[in-house]
């Protein structure tokens, strides 16, 4: 089922800040907290160390009327610079591919894309962009 969501980049606190609202909204993560240590070796890219490896991949939460707010932390060592301004995301997440690709092609024109729609090692059709009024956009497709 389609739903819209709220990411949240952080800077090495992503799990602090999720039982933090954990705490506020009184419910429970969807699912495992994933850290970056499941994340396959990239060609190219230099071995993550272990501090790294225990940092917060994917996390989800449930706040309130059927929003959910996702989160991972950013590290610099994989090129992320968190800023306040930066550190949000309206994630998408259509029923269909199609879906997800006339989104992402609306949302991207005149904007700037900042990884392209492609199958992801989670499974997922994946991209994301700025529009052209500086709002940060994912586009998540589970479908097949």
């Amino acid at each position: 089922m389609a739903r819209v969501s709220t990411y949240l980049n952080f800077s090495r606190n992503t799990e602090e800040a999720f039982h933090f609202y954990k705490s506020v909204f009184q419910t429970e993560f969807h699912g495992e907290i994933a850290r970056f240590s499941s994340v396959p070796p990239q060609e190219g890219t230099p071995p993550m160390s272990e501090a790294d490896q225990n940092l917060v991949m994917h996390i989800e939460l449930p706040i309130t009327g059927g929003h959910v707010l996702m989160g991972t932390d950013a590290p610099e060592s994989c090129g992320f610079h968190v800023n306040f301004g930066n550190n949000v995301h309206i994630t998408l997440e259509p029923d269909t591919r199609e879906e997800s690709k006339r989104l992402f092609d609306a949302l991207s024109d005149g904007g700037h894309i900042t990884m392209p729609l492609q199958d992801m090692f989670w499974g997922a059709y994946y991209g994301s962009c700025t529009d052209k009024f500086g709002v940060q956009w994912m586009v998540n497709c589970n479908a097949k």
